[in-house]
């Protein structure tokens, strides 16, 4: 088993209260699953992990790196997708535009990102999509279904080639047949050699029965604040807000 993400006693605090903890894990580079219902800290807990945000207390590490000292190296080596706010898409763009746009915030700046054409947007979607069928690279944001876009923002942090995705919130993906797509898909992402960690709120055993598969799952109602406070933006240190 190769370790990826370890958390002891890890915990935080906002001017509003607790927001989660104390945390205890340790994931490998499979499929892990942190779930909990709204207020128990899923999504804060994901960006401390994937070192965009600092904990009040405790000790992590992600990929053999000390968090939050070795924050940037986490930075380089992870991505993040389904954070509200923060990978959020601009629906009134082509999907083109998004993937060139992608391109262009990870491409040298001296690089030249020319316009997307249909043999890049292949290149960057059908390793996510799978059997889902692609967009154009014309289709606006907003005329893709939801899975289609969800997918869409797993590949476009996919781009940097992470060795681990953090991906919050399956539940933003509303219908059981469209979760059942979106799991099948991170599984498939773990099997080709990237490492998933997730939120969710509750497992989906059923779809996860179906389709064969058994995430590492963590029940954080176990260490849900008695009284969740929401992350406070002038109490916490959000260390990059987009990567």
């Amino acid at each position: 088993m190769s370790i990826i993400v370890r958390a002891h006693e890890l915990a935080l605090h906002s001017k509003r209260g607790p927001v989660y903890g104390p945390v205890n894990l340790v994931a490998d580079r499979g499929l892990t699953v942190l779930h909990g219902p709204a207020g128990s800290g899923r999504t804060c807990l994901l960006l401390t992990l994937a070192g965009r945000m600092k904990p009040s207390s405790g000790t992590a590490e992600t990929l053999g790196y000390e968090l939050p000292r070795r924050a940037r190296p986490v930075q380089r080596a992870t991505a993040i997708a389904g954070f509200q706010g923060i990978d959020t898409l601009e629906e009134s763009v082509t999907v083109g535009a998004a993937i060139r746009e992608r391109a262009a915030w990870l491409a040298p700046w001296w690089a030249i990102v020319r316009r997307t054409d249909d043999a890049e947007l292949r290149r960057v979607l059908a390793p996510v999509f799978g059997n889902v069928q692609l967009p154009s690279v014309d289709t606006l944001i907003w005329d893709l279904d939801e899975v289609q876009t969800v997918l869409l923002r797993i590949a476009l942090a996919m781009m940097s080639e992470p060795e681990v995705l953090f991906f919050d919130q399956i539940e933003q993906v509303q219908s059981p047949a469209a979760r059942r797509v979106l799991w099948q898909r991170l599984d498939a992402i773990t099997r080709a050699g990237t490492a998933v960690v997730a939120s969710a709120a509750a497992p989906d055993t059923v779809i996860w029965n179906e389709l064969g598969i058994a995430p590492l799952a963590f029940d954080l109602t176990t260490t849900a604040p008695e009284v969740p406070a929401e992350a406070d933006p002038d109490a916490l240190d959000l260390i990059l807000e987009h990567a």
